[in-house]
């Protein structure tokens, strides 16, 4: 009796302290994101950080993702009213994260300052991209160029240079052998035309457009469509960001390369926590994570850039990091390169609707597959 009085009580101690351990991690045991970012990115990035999570405080967190394109997951949080089926809101335009913030529903991210501090204000001219909110309501996590993707034999058989610039998608050689997804379906798409209008003007701009239509020979349903046309050698080029399968295909071993012409839009791929999030403490603790090297590995290690100057794509012989240099063409950080932008938020919110309803009635309506 003695003896199961003492085992009894070993068990209650351990019991105590494990309970007492759980109580005494720093963040909640649940996150959930509602995002337009790829899966293949931010199933990683939530799986990194519950792992580190266990790591550096025993801590369990489950780990949620809400998918949502950008239109629909900032109509969401609107409709939430500051009671939120979510922590964070992650990726789209940086301007919608400032329209979240005038509506108080975001707030402050209040990350340690040296977090904080490792991210530059803005990067490119003459059109500076911000790279963090100057009143602290959102940050960015990731640089992602919006270029092109390509079948290197297939440019090699067409006899032309691979590309380097958006001009060079008008090559008379590449007629019905570019893809691209409509401006209407994709906001990567949408933010490239206003690329070309805001380099060319509107009247050039809807010029070189409706020749890129005649060099068209796809319009695929998604924009992820894109590179897996590509990829296959149904087509041999076309608009495509790099964690929308393009770096994925290239992961699955087909023959793709990928280049950011000068002036392509960069996101910052932007991260607010939201008002009345239920599990905020979790929310800091995952922005913080994914601004440490192994946080932003996540992302060197599926095509997409630092964020912060110190880090670089870089890895063995062999490695994903060093498949992904392949893959852009050499680039190993944006804050090594001159970062050319001409994409003008506030111009290009205001056009949106006369963008889309321009290309249905100059480009879509009349277009045909040569």
């Amino acid at each position: 009796m003695k003896r199961l009085g003492v085992l009894a009580l070993a068990l209650l101690v351990a019991a105590l302290v494990v309970g007492g351990a759980a109580a005494q991690a720093p963040i909640e045991g649940e996150l959930t994101l509602i995002t337009p970012v790829s899966k293949f990115i931010h199933d990683a990035a939530l799986k990194a950080f519950a792992d580190y999570a266990k790591e550096r405080w025993g801590a369990t967190v489950k780990v949620n993702a809400l998918p949502a394109g950008t239109p629909v997951a900032y109509g969401r949080i609107v409709e939430w009213k500051g009671k939120p089926e979510a922590d964070i809101f992650w990726g789209g335009e940086s301007a919608l994260f400032e329209k979240l913030a005038a509506q108080k529903l975001l707030q402050k991210v209040e990350i340690s300052k040296e977090a904080w501090d490792s991210i530059p204000a803005s990067i490119g001219k003459p059109k500076p991209i911000p790279l963090k909110d100057k009143d602290g309501y959102w940050v960015g996590t990731a640089l992602e160029p919006y270029g092109i993707v390509y079948h290197p034999k297939k440019i090699q058989r067409l006899g032309i240079p691979e590309p380097k610039e958006w001009d060079d998608l008008l090559n008379p050689k590449l007629k019905g052998e570019v893809a691209q997804c409509a401006p209407t379906r994709s906001s990567s798409s949408n933010a490239t035309y206003e690329v070309i209008l805001s380099m060319y003007g509107e009247d050039k701009g809807w010029e070189w457009l409706k020749k890129l239509s005649e060099n068209t020979g796809h319009f695929t349903a998604r924009s992820r469509d894109v590179p897996t046309v590509v990829a296959k050698g149904e087509y041999t080029a076309g608009f495509a960001v790099p964690s929308y399968m393009a770096f994925e295909e290239k992961l699955a071993g087909f023959d793709i390369k990928y280049v950011a012409p000068k002036n392509s839009f960069v996101t910052p791929e932007p991260m607010a926590i939201l008002a009345g999030a239920r599990n905020p403490k979790a929310a800091r603790a995952f922005i913080e994570f994914l601004l440490t090297e192994r946080g932003q590995r996540v992302f060197m290690e599926r095509g997409l850039f630092p964020i912060t100057p110190k880090y670089k794509v870089q890895g063995a012989p062999g490695s994903t990091a060093e498949m992904a240099v392949e893959f852009t063409g050499g680039v190993r950080s944006y804050f090594d390169r001159e970062v050319s932008n001409v994409y003008d938020e506030t111009v290009a919110t205001k056009r949106s609707e006369a963008l889309k309803v321009k290309f249905r009635s100059d480009i879509e309506a009349v277009w045909k597959k040569p």
